[in-house]
């Protein structure tokens, strides 16, 4: 069982998590509203392309999520399954 000092710490690594995701998603958008006025180069397509896999990779996760018993589901798939989750999230798995 974990103590409520490691639970506090877990809460919080996740929230950064969730922030750096947020802002990299905000990156994304702002760089799609920039490609329809200009072209983007090499790099800023890359971050595109990276954000867009993300996002594709949580919508599975949340809908898991959302089944009854997917609280308990979820993370089972994700032991099976790593790369569903963003970028942000993965590097504590191994």
């Amino acid at each position: 069982m974990q103590t409520i000092e490691e639970i506090k710490l877990l809460l919080h690594k996740n929230k950064l998590r969730l922030y750096q995701e947020l802002s990299e998603s905000k990156e994304a958008l702002f760089l799609l509203r920039k490609s329809t006025h200009t072209p983007l180069n090499e790099e800023e397509k890359v971050k595109v392309k990276m954000q867009l896999l993300d996002i594709c990779k949580a919508i599975p996760a949340l809908a898991v999520f959302m089944l009854p018993g997917g609280a308990l589901l979820l993370p089972l798939l994700i032991k099976l399954l790593p790369d569903i989750l963003p970028s942000s999230f993965r590097d504590d798995l191994k």
